[in-house]
């Protein structure tokens, strides 16, 4: 049977520009959530002045060209890239372009680019348009300038499934791998758009935290006291390698990305099944696929975003599939909800707990819903011994992934 390892690691993220920097700010419980200057924030008098921004500018590691060409989603999404490439050891000559492949997700996808095109036409009419606008703007676009980069002549696709586009991306991957159709898959998500049109969707949703005076106590997962999500922006991508191939190159591995499963709840548009059905099938199926039982995990990565109903589904559905043994945390808190890259940053994150021993706390968790029957690490990081973890991300649509992952 054909196993998959990780063998990379690549981020930017409201917490720092690289993996370091935001295990670090994670581990400190460090938050990644400011107020916002930009001028529309004031022009429009958005009840929601705050967000995850980036730490690093995308201007420190790509030149004046890359910039100009391609949308800030793509642009996160190659550092991350190349971070993950170089990380796991790979020279261009290390594997074959036809069995490299490329699995890149995005929720909103060339958000930023679509709104200034869309100034421009109207300020400067056509040639306010830049001939750029169609790659910056596709929603393949991250997967498409990644593909092009690394040549992978294998599949570059594009999952979309909102929030769980970053972990949906992975489990392709994982398939793909599985398949036969790839030895290596560079896979995970990217989204950047802060912008006023998302920023307003997502006021008038009233799915966002309006604490504009406490901003870094503003994204609250699993406490008695959330009100919403914070935006965030980012990017994570994992190198995925078929095990034998990255033995032969005797590639330093994180671990093994051991099953995943997907579902949809076939519910509503925007709130989870209140009982939790597509959720629990795809942790169960997750474990399934991996060889896994119930006993195995001892670590759950919640999705849980900060929003009153969504925390609440997923803390009993946990509850339900694993009890309460697992220790369960929620990176929300400090990096903000990140989108389609969310799971992305958060199966790392998974990884190095795995790796470390150590399960970060849940920033800002204050006073537990007495709702939430479940072991949520707060105040400092919990050390403990972990063969296996799962990490969830769920997505507006009904769509659940989890990720299974387990040490090397």
């Amino acid at each position: 049977m054909t196993e998959v390892v990780v063998t990379g690691l690549g981020a930017t993220t409201p917490l720092g520009g690289d993996v370091a920097a935001t295990w670090a700010g994670l581990l400190d419980a460090r938050t990644g959530v400011s107020a916002l200057s930009a001028d529309w924030v004031a022009e429009h008098e958005f009840p929601v002045r705050i967000a995850a921004q980036l730490a690093v500018e995308p201007d420190r590691d790509l030149d004046y060209i890359e910039l100009k060409r391609m949308d800030r989603c793509e642009q996160l999404a190659l550092i991350a890239a190349r971070q993950a490439w170089r990380d796991a050891g790979l020279a261009d000559d290390s594997v074959e372009p036809a069995r490299r492949g490329v699995v890149i997700g995005t929720g909103i996808g060339g958000a930023l680019t679509l709104v200034a095109q869309h100034d421009g036409i109207r300020t400067r009419g056509l040639r306010g348009v830049s001939p750029q606008c169609i790659p910056m703007i596709m929603p393949n676009g991250p997967a498409a300038m990644v593909g092009l980069e690394f040549r992978a002549r294998a599949g570059v696709h594009a999952p979309m499934s909102a929030c769980a586009s970053g972990a949906e991306a992975i489990a392709w991957a994982w398939r793909m791998i599985k398949a036969g159709e790839a030895d290596v898959v560079l896979a995970g998500g990217a989204d950047a758009c802060i912008t006023p049109a998302i920023m307003a969707g997502f006021v008038r949703a009233r799915s966002m935290s309006s604490r504009n005076a406490s901003p870094d106590a503003a994204s609250r997962p699993f406490d008695a006291d959330r009100d919403g999500f914070v935006l965030g922006e980012g990017a994570g991508i994992v190198v995925l390698e078929r095990a034998e191939f990255a033995a032969a190159r005797r590639a330093r591995v994180y671990g093994r990305l051991a099953g995943a499963g997907m579902s949809n709840d076939a519910h509503h548009i925007t709130a989870p099944d209140p009982d939790g059905i597509g959720q629990a099938s795809a942790m169960t199926a997750a474990m399934r696929t991996g060889g896994l039982t119930v006993a195995d995990i001892g670590h759950v990565n919640a999705h849980a975003t900060s929003t009153p109903l969504g925390d609440l589904v997923e803390s009993a559905t946990i509850r339900h599939v694993f009890g309460d043994h697992p220790v369960v945390t929620a990176p929300k808190g400090v990096l903000g909800h990140l989108l389609g890259a969310s799971g992305a940053v958060e199966a790392i994150a998974t990884l190095l707990s795995i790796r470390d021993g150590v399960v970060p706390p849940t920033a800002n968790l204050d006073t537990l819903d007495e709702r939430i029957e479940l072991d949520v690490v707060t105040g400092a990081p919990r050390r403990t011994p972990l063969t296996a973890a799962i990490s969830n991300s769920f997505g507006f649509g009904g769509h659940n992934v989890t990720l299974a992952f387990s040490a090397p």
